[in-house]
């Protein structure tokens, strides 16, 4: 009889062992949600460091000449030099 009764604990100990490794806090199926939820952040972090680096090129081009500038001012605000005349050539759409 004692035989069955530690045979039992030890089934029930290794059941409740398995649901803690499937199921409890910190099993597997937390941290798959959480490789998960770092593959995502890193995957953010990778385009936010590529919009940095952009965004850095940018001001040192910026700081660097007034061509950068000049270059933004025309194609962002339209501005033109004095005595300079803008053409805007508008292509047709196809017959069709």
């Amino acid at each position: 009889m004692a035989r069955y009764l530690i045979l039992l604990l030890l089934i029930l100990l290794l059941g409740l062992l398995q649901w803690k490794l499937w199921r409890g806090d910190g099993g597997l199926q937390e941290v798959r949600r959480l490789e998960e939820a770092v593959a995502r952040q890193e995957a953010e972090n990778r385009r936010l460091a590529e919009r940095n680096r952009a965004l850095a090129e940018e001001v040192l081009d910026l700081r660097s000449g007034l061509e950068a500038v000049e270059e933004r001012a025309r194609s962002e605000l339209g501005m033109i030099k004095k005595d300079e005349t803008f053409y805007q050539v508008v292509e047709e759409e196809p017959a069709r």
